[in-house]
């Protein structure tokens, strides 16, 4: 077997105590494109950090082209042959072209940095990667997508082995996919090693000749792409079988009149265009693997951001949700997916964190008074069995648990007509798991409209009145009924034809 240009071996890395990788191993030949999946918390990141110097592993071996290498920090791994790009672009968009190519490494003359010859040498590099631009622009004045690829040629031009894109095409639409794809090619012509971590489907099977995934900071395996179906590769990133289930809500309910209709909605370069109407006592389940487009679904729902096409219409009335407190005030409620960076406030108490959103729909001139807010936390406290000594308590404080209830109980204090709901019993115990699950049919039953993007296919079957599956950042199709089960989300979440009609 010829000697792989990278091999890691049995990496292990802990934070405080947590398993965050597990005797990983990873090989990356020469002139070859390997995709590195896996859901959020797979290890993914910290398998990068480890092999980029980022991170110090635990345990475990690194080579490059058989030698040990033992990466210190990032300008270490550089040396030995290993560059990576970032998502968001980690160049100085207030330097031009030229300045950020040749950053910290600038060719001198006479003591001095030669510009001259910078600006010459950059043109050089560019014109390789099939770029004409003025070298001597600030990087700013240039699309995401240049960006992209002047990162790509100085980590390139640095390092010369190892080429690490996390994430490249998120920002980035169809044709610039297309160029930097050719791009790659290219590369791995001249023999560079590239790791690819994406979470489209489309573009591993694009571009990749061999994927690795990654599960709870455990390798799961490395399979070629050319045998591998995809309906099994969603089934290693999400850890289950194919297997018909039963649905667990029972009694089927007849929604009712719809609450909201979003039509043609959607965003340039982060969701196309979608047809969804929600009606009153259903739950509308978003299922799709992570970087599908089930938390920007949420957000363009909630005005997080704003959609630049289609219309929404609340109660057969055209309405503008632009911004969360638009939202807010038309009856939205939403719970994020990150609620430590996202949902709570830490340092405030459980009831001021609870009573936060009933404010701010009031506005700041008409202050809930102190009885006010006591009673509120108090009644939300007992009504979804919140596990705290002390409503005064910062609610950094409580268990993961406790906290998405703090934050649910923050929403139902605004009584809401449609309540979004993102990966609500992520990192939470088993109890309070349960308990979110039997709040979230009791509030459909009560006639509340939730949508819940979730990545848990089997508690999405148990509770939802239909599952909108999408991929690729398009919604894809509607599952209800008998069709409603674990085995029809994943395939269709692996299904190639993702451009097929979209349900209405």
């Amino acid at each position: 077997m010829p000697q792989p240009l990278l091999s890691a071996s049995a990496i292990t890395k802990t934070f405080f105590g947590m398993t965050a990788l597990a005797n990983v191993d990873f090989e990356l030949e020469a002139g070859e494109v390997h995709a590195l999946l896996g859901e959020n918390g797979a290890g993914k990141s910290t398998l990068i950090k480890v092999l980029t110097g980022a991170l110090r592993r635990d345990a475990g071996t690194i080579e490059i082209e058989g030698q040990p290498i033992d990466p210190r920090d990032v300008k270490d791994a550089q040396a030995h042959g290993i560059g990576t790009v970032y998502q968001e672009v980690n160049l100085l968009p207030n330097l031009t072209v030229a300045e950020n190519l040749f950053l910290g490494r600038e060719p001198m003359r006479f003591g001095f940095v030669d510009s001259r010859a910078a600006v010459r040498r950059s043109r050089e590099i560019l014109a390789g990667y099939g770029l004409d631009i003025d070298v001597s622009a600030l990087l700013e004045t240039y699309s995401v997508a240049v960006q992209q690829i002047v990162a790509i040629a100085r980590a390139v031009d640095i390092s010369g082995k190892v080429l690490i894109l996390d994430e490249p095409t998120a920002s980035l639409d169809a044709a610039e996919v297309e160029r930097l794809f050719a791009i790659l090619s290219d590369l791995k012509r001249r023999g560079m090693g590239i790791i690819f971590i994406t979470h489209f489907l489309e573009q591993v099977y694009a571009i990749a000749d061999r994927t690795t995934v990654l599960r709870n900071g455990q390798c799961i395996g490395t399979r070629s792409i050319a045998d591998l179906p995809r309906i099994d590769l969603v089934s290693m990133m999400l850890g289950r079988e194919l297997e018909q289930e039963e649905r667990s809500t029972g009694e089927e309910r007849e929604p009712g009149p719809p609450v909201v209709a979003f039509e043609g909605y959607g965003r340039k370069g982060t969701l196309a265009p979608f047809d969804l109407k929600i009606h009153a006592g259903e739950v509308v389940g978003l299922a799709g693997l992570l970087g599908s487009g089930r938390t920007e679904t949420a957000e363009l729902m909630f005005g997080m951001q704003e959609p630049d096409s289609g219309r929404v219409r609340i109660d057969g009335t055209d309405r503008r949700l632009t911004s969360p407190r638009a939202a807010i005030s038309e009856g939205f409620g939403f719970c994020p997916e990150d609620r430590k960076r996202d949902g709570i406030v830490g340092d405030l108490s459980i009831r001021e964190n609870i009573m936060l959103s009933l404010q701010a729909r009031r506005g700041w001139a008409r202050p809930l008074s102190r009885r006010e807010q006591i009673e509120l936390a108090d009644r939300y406290i007992d009504a979804l069995d919140i596990r705290t000594t002390d409503r005064e308590k910062p609610v950094k404080f409580l268990s993961g648990g406790n906290q998405q209830k703090v934050i649910l109980a923050r929403w139902l204090a605004t009584n809401p007509r449609v309540l979004i709901l993102d990966e609500p019993t992520r990192g939470i115990d088993v109890g309070a798991h349960a308990e979110i699950i039997r709040l979230i049919e009791r509030l459909c039953a009560d006639g509340m409209a939730l949508v819940v993007a979730s990545s848990e296919l089997e508690e999405l079957v148990a509770y939802s009145s239909r599952v909108r599956v999408l991929a690729d950042r398009r919604h894809v199709i509607d599952l209800t009924g008998d069709a409603l089960t674990t085995d029809a989300i994943m395939t269709a979440i692996a299904a190639t034809d993702t451009g097929r009609e979209k349900a209405a």
